[in-house]
């Protein structure tokens, strides 16, 4: 039986700063990132609401697979094969001004007392169905990663939205979504190993890569993931770096009377997510 940590559950399809109750972690720090985030977001056309009806993601995906925009998603974020409910999981839309949405981001809890990622990695990407699947883990970091963790991922920006660097900070909402909700240890995620190379999984704010977990023979194909991960304290320190530069960056605008800048701005020029592993999304 999957465990839960008890927390608090909002009601769904709330926008996302209302959705937002700081039970753990510095209240003032996680409040100010996600409603600045939100802001952000709302100043690129973007409304973010934070929902747990999974089945309108699948919808979604589904929808946008056959438009060769998305790939399926993996089946820990697929009511159809995992078992999620608004206890451990939940998932972020983001709205235009038409009401369709444009971009998601997702995330699972796992409550690890007594065992590590190096254990659960199989039967977790699986949705938490013990068929039999091929699991090859080499990442050294998955044997520390225990407690309580947080996998984010289903990140999907649709074509027309992309280049506005919403895949930077879409991992960051959710990583400080969860936190405050959850008592998290580690926010962790599966991706290729192009992004740890090109410093893009470092742009969503992960400090850690490990190499590697391998599933073989996959309904993705066979698939080798670098697993990337962050301390809670690390998490706490990214938000309040990018806040601080976000801060500088506005005062430096003011002075020269140009656009301001905000949470999106990044010194990562290529932030391409081609062959990252985020709900099996490519594109993001």
């Amino acid at each position: 039986m999957t465990l839960i940590y008890p927390n608090i559950v909002p009601e769904n399809n709330l926008r996302l700063p209302d959705a937002l109750t700081v039970k753990y972690g510095p209240a003032p720090l996680l409040s100010r990132f996600v409603l600045e985030g939100d802001k952000a977001a709302r100043e690129k056309g973007v409304r973010l609401r934070l929902r747990h009806d999974f089945g309108e993601l699948v919808y979604v995906n589904k929808q946008q697979t056959a438009l060769g925009n998305w790939f399926r998603l993996v089946n820990m974020f697929n009511p159809e094969y995992s078992y999620l409910s608004p206890e451990n999981s939940y998932w972020i839309s983001g709205e235009d001004d038409h009401g369709d949405i444009v971009v998601t981001q997702a995330g699972r809890v796992y409550y690890w007392p007594e065992t590590t990622l190096d254990r659960e990695a199989r039967v977790m990407f699986y949705g938490g169905r013990d068929e039999g699947q091929r699991c090859i883990v080499t990442a050294k970091d998955a044997k520390s990663i225990g407690g309580v963790v947080f996998y984010g991922g289903s990140v999907w920006v649709r074509p027309d939205f992309r280049g506005r660097r919403f895949s930077e900070i879409l991992p960051r909402l959710g990583r400080a979504y969860a936190v405050a909700r959850w008592p998290v240890d580690w926010g962790i995620s599966f991706v290729a190993p192009i992004l740890v190379e090109k410093g893009i999984a470092a742009a969503y704010g992960y400090k850690h890569a490990s190499y590697s977990i391998s599933f073989p023979e996959s309904p993705w194909g066979d698939l080798e993931v670098v697993l990337v991960s962050v301390s809670a304290g690390e998490a706490y320190a990214d938000f309040a770096e990018k806040l601080v530069m976000q801060s500088a960056a506005s005062v430096a605008s003011d002075s020269a009377s140009s656009p301001s800048s905000n949470l999106f701005d990044d010194k990562v020029t290529n932030t391409s997510s081609d062959g990252v592993l985020q709900g099996s999304s490519s594109r993001s």
